[in-house]
């Protein structure tokens, strides 16, 4: 079978990237899609580890071109996913993890009714205000709009399968890697192997 799609979203400063990230470096079957992106790159960010930074006209081609699996305009930059990357990945045997915005992981849903869907949450409000303004990345303008943006984004926890309060770093790691395995020992994702391995156990009763 093909590898699991899984959809990460959260407002932005919940930590759904570094959460992401603690899980890829637990489980060798989970590959990142690494999105593209319009924006330019943060501080300590790198071309093709954290995003494929591409210019906006650049971008617009690639909508034109279709090669998007989902794409969005979120805070003014442009955020979308590559559909041959994904497909490719998830036809090797390996689960893909989306960490996108929510008119993405909306787009993504829709598309792929089967993914499974995680929503990550900030204990409060003033822990989302206090990650946003520690990360010293945006400006006093991107902040505002950011949190501004933060409440229509949470209001939307209740479309996704599960959600991970983000509180204790290693605990919400461990959720979200639980959440990923278990869904490989799905009956629907495991009934294929099982059925085999009871064959064998038929044909050992037949040869007595």
């Amino acid at each position: 079978m093909n590898g699991n799609l899984i959809i990460v979203s959260a407002p932005s400063g919940a930590g759904k990237t570094t959460l992401v990230g603690g899980a890829l470096k637990r489980d060798h079957l989970l590959k990142p899609s690494i999105s593209f992106t319009s924006r330019p790159p943060r501080d300590g960010e790198e071309q093709g580890v954290h995003y494929h930074f591409v210019s906006r006209a650049e971008f617009e081609t690639m909508i034109a071109g279709g090669d998007f699996l989902e794409w969005a305009e979120v805070h003014g930059n442009l955020y979308g996913t590559s559909r041959r990357m994904v497909e490719a990945a998830r036809e090797a045997g390996f689960d893909v993890i989306l960490t996108i915005d929510i008119q993405g992981a909306a787009q993504a849903r829709k598309l792929f009714p089967d993914a499974i869907s995680v929503f990550i949450l900030p204990p409060s409000l003033n822990a989302l205000v206090e990650r946003l303004e520690n990360r010293g990345t945006d400006t006093a303008d991107d902040l505002q709009l950011r949190l501004g943006n933060a409440l229509h984004e949470i209001e939307q926890y209740v479309n996704f399968d599960y959600v991970v309060i983000n509180e204790v770093l290693d605990r919400a790691i461990d959720e979200l890697a639980a959440i990923i395995v278990a869904e490989r020992c799905r009956l629907k994702r495991r009934g294929g192997v099982a059925e085999q391995i009871l064959q064998t156990f038929r044909k050992q009763e037949g040869g007595h």
